[in-house]
């Protein structure tokens, strides 16, 4: 075996944002923590404004098992998150050391499943002063494959990524250009172990049920990737995460070319089918002394490692390498891409929350140019209203768009509750690039631009914990509730919208699309907010209707 100097790491090249990099004249520091089944890591990247590219300057990890859930509740234990709060205490003073901007944290499989993953949440933002995000499988698999591409190169060839974590496994078919397909699977080395191997050498009766688990739990996820593969194509497989690298150094112990990283180390599938046939005639215990197996790694590696052969067996791989890029990296790619740091090859993904908002409208059989037209009259009220109607600094007008061009995909269950119904689609539905605070934000501002108001009883608001959110929710559902009001028709009337902020009043002219359209519907149907802007704002909301001729005088 030896390594692949083609998969060789390499940094992402960014581009200038002047607006962003004027009061900086040294690198960047930013930071990402992964919270994990298994494991909690960190990275801090520095991002040189005059390269313009970005490397790891620090590597962190500290095995919590977080994901030892309570059996009877399914809940983190106490112990668990004892140790994770300390784990996370010391990587913020680290991260915090090394003088880092903006600290990222993600939670995964075991946070996410938990009936008391929110108040860990809670907890750790009430003691560390850390906000954690909890991301969704395929947004997790997202940020995998964003780590992975920042760490090789992928030339022509589409790539079946693999991370096996503690308490699940994503899947993904991925090119240079685009994530094809993102599986997550809850099947994950500890989730393996806490409910199937109770003793060890496990038997070979029991080792034949593992595999035939791992195959039926794994088969939709291999079903849709191979799905995705394009007639005449050869994948190569990567594999990242603990487990794989693990494997990896185990292997690559053996070999007399020992590389110095792993990163696109070779595995093949006979040499990886002989190393699990002694792991699993060995005891934990016994597993544990080999040097490159920690304790907690070796209590885990063999269900780990069935999980990987399995998957190469099922997408008929003979072999495949590592990546030592995973989420974690993944996380300051897409904080990166957010910043609009990257140069073009990688703009694609910066578009990733526009496009998956567009999915859903399809998906959900929105009318499009309707709702476009919805979207672009909502901006304009948070162009022209700041400092009247919301104070936001600029989180809003992106979850403002996403709702609008939602807002009303609930309309084909119930016309006459078609905004709770809108919450439901969109709370369920797969937004890709949004945290799952930003997602139920979204979700929220859909379900309150009509009727009434967020109320403490109501689901869709206790689920915003964060009073800054709710204050985001709320004045965004507002605007939307204007925009909503002047779109009552299937075609379009309204041509432009001029708003004035006066002392004491919101002065909203309406100009027509065409010269001979009367907008004396849309005038009353906005004059029915007054009493909603009254009570938030004190202003006085007064809706008026101007010819086009008079428009054209004035611009």
């Amino acid at each position: 075996m030896s390594v692949v100097e083609s998969f060789s790491s390499s940094a992402f090249s960014v581009g200038r944002d002047k607006s962003f990099w004027s009061e900086y004249d040294k690198p960047l520091h930013v930071g990402a923590i992964d919270i994990g089944t298994n494991s909690i890591h960190l990275v801090v990247a520095s991002i040189d404004p005059e390269s313009h590219s970005f490397s790891i300057d620090l590597a962190e990890k500290s095995t919590t098992r977080l994901g030892e859930r309570d059996p009877v509740s399914g809940a983190l234990t106490e112990v668990a998150i004892g140790r994770s709060i300390e784990s996370l205490k010391h990587f913020k003073e680290l991260a915090e050391s090394y003088k880092v901007e903006q600290l990222v944290t993600a939670a995964t499989s075991a946070v996410r499943e938990a009936p008391n993953g929110k108040e860990f949440v809670e907890k750790v933002k009430n003691l560390l002063e850390l906000d954690i995000e909890l991301v969704s499988g395929s947004e997790e698999a997202r940020l995998i494959y964003l780590g992975v591409l920042s760490g090789m190169p992928f030339g022509e060839s589409p790539h079946f990524l693999l991370d096996i974590g503690g308490g699940s496994s994503e899947l993904i078919l991925a090119d240079a250009s685009d994530a094809r397909a993102l599986t997550s699977t809850k099947l994950g080395a500890v989730r393996l172990k806490r409910d199937f191997i109770k003793q060890e050498p496990i038997t070979a009766q029991n080792r034949l049920f593992l595999q035939a688990f791992i195959q039926g739990s794994f088969e939709p996820a291999i079903d849709k990737v191979c799905s995705r593969i394009r007639p005449g194509e050869k994948p190569v497989m990567v594999a990242t995460s603990g487990t794989a690298l693990a494997i990896g150094a185990l292997l690559a112990s053996e070999d007399s070319s020992t590389p110095v990283k792993l990163q696109g180390y070779r595995i093949s599938k006979n040499n990886l089918d002989r190393l699990i046939d002694r792991l699993i005639s060995l005891k934990p215990d016994q597993r544990s002394k080999l040097t490159q197996l920690s304790e907690r790694r070796s209590e885990i590696i063999v269900p780990g490692a069935l999980i990987l052969q399995k998957s190469m067996e099922m997408l008929s791989m003979d072999e495949l390498f590592l990546s030592e890029r995973a989420l974690r990296e993944g996380l300051i790619v897409d904080w990166m891409l957010r910043h609009q740091l990257f140069e073009d090859r990688f703009s694609f993904q910066g578009s990733i929350r526009k496009r998956t908002i567009i999915h859903q409208v399809h998906r959900f059989g929105v009318k499009k140019i309707r709702a476009e037209r919805v979207a672009s009259h909502a901006l304009t009220f948070y162009e022209k209203t700041k400092g009247a109607l919301h104070n936001d600094q600029g989180k809003g007008r992106e979850l403002l768009w996403a709702a609008a061009m939602l807002h009303s995909c609930g309309q084909h269950i119930n016309l006459a509750s078609y905004h709770k119904h809108s919450w439901y689609l969109i709370r369920h539905g797969e937004l890709l690039g949004y945290s799952q605070a930003e997602h139920l934000m979204i979700a929220a501002i859909a379900r309150y631009h009509r009727r009434s108001l967020p109320k403490k009883r109501h689901e869709e608001w206790q689920l915003i914990l964060d009073k800054n959110d709710r204050k985001i929710v709320s004045e965004m559902a507002l605007l939307l509730r204007l925009a909503a009001a002047i779109d009552r028709r299937p075609e379009p009337v309204v041509g432009s919208i001029d708003i004035q902020v006066k002392s004491s009043e919101i002065l909203c002219e309406l100009c027509p699309e065409d010269c001979n359209q009367n907008l004396s519907l849309e005038e009353w149907s906005l004059s029915n907010c007054r009493e909603i802007v009254k009570s938030v704002s004190g202003l006085d909301l007064k809706a008026l209707q101007i010819s086009r001729e008079i428009n054209k005088v004035q611009n």
